[in-house]
């Protein structure tokens, strides 16, 4: 019972980006969710905090350059700051998001459900540049998610990844085959 006290009172703060799709805002607020629920307070982006998610997209060039913009202006806002880096660019490209100054850990499709371990872990073991991410075939498992107010409107997730290969699309190759939640 202790132990849950001692948790409930955590004093980190965290705040999250999301770059792309409705179904990253979904993932989110999910994600969102599990470290309210664990003592963490969110704030704003923009207010700066100890802890900061970036939820990255791939389907562009510029997804990946805003990604890089995002960490540098998250480092400004707080130099100490950890910073986790979760999403499609992720899952594609792990060691080039690691090699970028200030980012803390990488989590793949895999992990990023796992993230506020890897954060706890952190906190007492204060590692930095750790990538866990996996070939997107060995993900198997659909995590559902929803968004809850942070938007206008909610987005529930009912599907993960795409079957069709489209040459201009990288879907099937940062979420995986599709996975269908009924």
């Amino acid at each position: 019972m202790l132990s849950f006290a001692i948790l409930m009172k955590h004093s980190s703060t965290i705040s999250f980006y999301t770059l792309g799709c409705k179904l990253n805002f979904s993932e989110t607020s999910g994600i969102a969710r599990l470290f309210e629920e664990s003592g963490y307070a969110r704030v704003d982006f923009k207010e700066g905090a100890d802890i900061v998610v970036i939820n990255t997209c791939s389907v562009t060039e510029q997804a990946d350059k805003k990604c890089r913009q995002i960490v540098k202006q998250a480092r400004n806002l707080s130099a100490d700051s950890f910073i986790a880096i979760i999403g499609c660019y992720a899952q594609l490209k792990p060691n080039e998001i690691a090699s970028i100054q200030g980012v803390n850990i990488v989590l793949g499709a895999q992990e990023k459900f796992n993230l506020l371990q890897h954060v706890q872990d952190w906190e007492q073991e204060n590692y930095s540049n750790k990538v866990v991410a996996s070939e997107i075939k060995y993900v198997k498992d659909f995590v559902p998610s929803y968004s809850l107010g942070d938007r206008t409107r909610s987005f529930l997730k009912v599907q993960d990844g795409c079957d069709y290969f489209c040459s201009f699309c990288t879907i099937p190759l940062a979420r995986g085959l599709s996975l269908i939640h009924i």
